[in-house]
């Protein structure tokens, strides 16, 4: 197995100078930077919270074991065992193969550096010596082994269109990884050192494999019992994800699915009905509103792009509030993102938006039609923005200007969903679907672009009125302020209602105009 890894890695590279660039430029990039590493944790050897840098960066590299497969597609095509499920292999040796042909390739080198500083950081004396033979390859085992158990649960998943659509967000959150990793170390520079990261190993290090590297720590300061249970910790972890390895590789290999077999059609089909009787469309009352909201939640589901713009939205409000921290009035951030989601709704529909239109007969259903679809960002948004803007108040101790704040986050929302639906009507464009990066069709970018600017401009203008109202408020009689709660959730709602009633008289009477552009591409 490790040889037909080999050969099929060389024959790749042979075929494409890209791939070979990239394959070099990943392994001259894993040995750079894990020999720095390598050099960095040297130098540590012997001061002060050595040992938390040492387990924060196991746990962390664990962590994107974990994870990675479920964004990469399950790894490596050369070790997906869907391909040798028709091959005469028992699944006992193929575990073994797997996991020997798992540890050649870029991802295992650096994670071998890395479990190498950290030990040589921490070992002291013979018995630290001893304990570090066995943590590194017991750390450097967990980590491959998660990665291929985790892949191996979830294999028929990645290779379907919910596995496509979680790979296409899977740019979204490196790119929050990255600055979550910013902000870690600003709040490391803030603080004075790495003293920062000590809260958080001292929970890590009881958790496996980082419980190795901290048996390392603790053979070398004679703590053997501790020692012993670092290492029967990560060794018993290891065990367990060989047995849910194994366990998901016999069911991938010998129980059918859908490919194979047909499902009993007295069974897999389900009472048909109106779709506003099932999922959310219990709760809400019969009518085009429920199947309305229900559609639009279910694009936002579905549809990657859709889901792409969701999960941007949602992610980018979690991550602004932290990294503008200082103010709880920063989490109106998150109301800002979650209302952009209105804007364009009909181009989001793209050309089946004629299905839409043929339902629309005059003002009346254009407005149910643009109410249901902001009543359903309304359904996320609203709760959302209540618990960020709670956790901001409770991270900053700041519990008095947690209703003003909240009041002003949910006026914010409610601008932006009137601004998005007037936007909607009257500056239409075409997102294409034949391409993963482009959101605005060829020639239409001027529309875009001048749909969120007026969209920033105006909304900061309706805006004003309550941002006065509060600086009036904050130099006044204490406790005033959260008046600026009921005032923000009624003006936010007043300019929603306006703009939906502005964009549901253009709608109505530019319908065959709105159909025609969000249709170009």
């Amino acid at each position: 197995m490790v040889r037909l890894k080999w050969s099929l890695l060389a024959n790749g590279l042979q075929q494409s100078a890209g791939r070979t660039a990239a394959f070099v430029t990943a392994a001259v990039l894993a040995v750079v930077v894990g020999g720095l590493l390598l050099l960095g944790l040297l130098a540590m050897r012997g001061r002060v919270n050595a040992d938390a840098l040492a387990v924060f960066l196991t746990a962390t590299t664990a962590l994107g074991w974990a994870v990675l497969p479920l964004f990469a597609g399950g790894g490596d095509e050369t070790l997906d065992p869907g391909r040798m499920a028709m091959l005469p292999l028992r699944p006992r040796p193929l575990l073994a193969a797997l996991t020997a042909s798992s540890l050649v390739g870029v991802g295992p080198l650096f994670t071998l550096l890395l479990a190498l500083g950290c030990t040589l950081a921490l070992a002291h004396g013979a018995a630290g010596a001893l304990v570090g033979t066995l943590a590194v390859p017991l750390t450097l085992l967990t980590c491959v082994v998660l990665a291929r158990a985790v892949a191996t649960a979830n294999s028929r998943m990645l290779s379907s269109r919910k596995g496509k659509d979680l790979a296409l967000l899977s740019g979204l959150v490196i790119a929050f990884g990255m600055q979550a990793v910013n902000l870690g170390l600003q709040q490391i520079g803030d603080q004075g050192g790495l003293g920062a990261l000590r809260p958080y190993s001292d929970v890590l290090r009881w958790l496996p494999p980082a419980s190795a590297v901290e048996a390392v720590r603790a053979a070398g300061a004679g703590e053997y019992a501790l020692a012993a249970l670092g290492l029967a910790t990560t060794a018993l972890a290891l065990l367990a994800l060989l047995w849910w390895w194994l366990r998901s590789l016999t069911r991938l290999m010998v129980d059918p699915d859908s490919s194979t077999i047909q499902p009993a059609q007295d069974k897999a089909r389900k009472p048909s009905g109106d779709s506003a009787e099932r999922g959310i469309g219990r709760l809400l009352p019969e009518g085009r509103t429920a199947v309305v909201i229900e559609r639009t939640l279910r694009y936002a589901w579905r549809d990657p792009k859709t889901k792409t713009a969701w999960a941007t939205s949602i992610g980018l409000g979690l991550l602004m509030p932290f990294i503008t921290s200082g103010s709880v009035y920063s989490a109106c951030w998150v109301a800002g993102m979650m209302g952009l989601l209105m804007y364009n709704q009909f181009g989001q529909d793209t050309s089946a938006f004629w299905m839409v239109a043929a339902t629309i007969s005059d003002r009346r259903d254009a407005y149910v039609e643009l109410r249901a679809r902001s009543l359903a960002i309304a359904l996320i948004t609203v709760p959302f923005t209540v618990v960020v803007v709670a956790v901001s108040a409770a991270m900053l101790d700041d519990w008095g200007r947690l209703a003003p704040a909240l009041g002003i986050a949910l006026a914010v929302a409610g601008v932006l969903v009137g601004l998005g639906a007037v936007s909607s009507a009257y500056h239409p464009y075409s997102i294409p679907q034949d391409s993963g990066y482009r959101n605005v069709a060829p020639g239409q970018g001027a529309l875009a672009y001048l749909s969120f600017f007026l969209g920033a401009v105006v909304g900061s203008l309706l805006c004003l009125p309550l941002i006065a109202l509060l600086a009036v408020l904050s130099g006044s009689a204490a406790g005033a302020t959260w008046v600026l709660l009921p005032l923000g959730v009624v003006y936010g709602t007043a300019v929603a209602y306006g703009g939906l009633r502005v964009a549901a008289a253009r709608t109505a009477d530019r319908l065959p105009e709105i159909l025609s552009a969000v249709s170009k591409g």
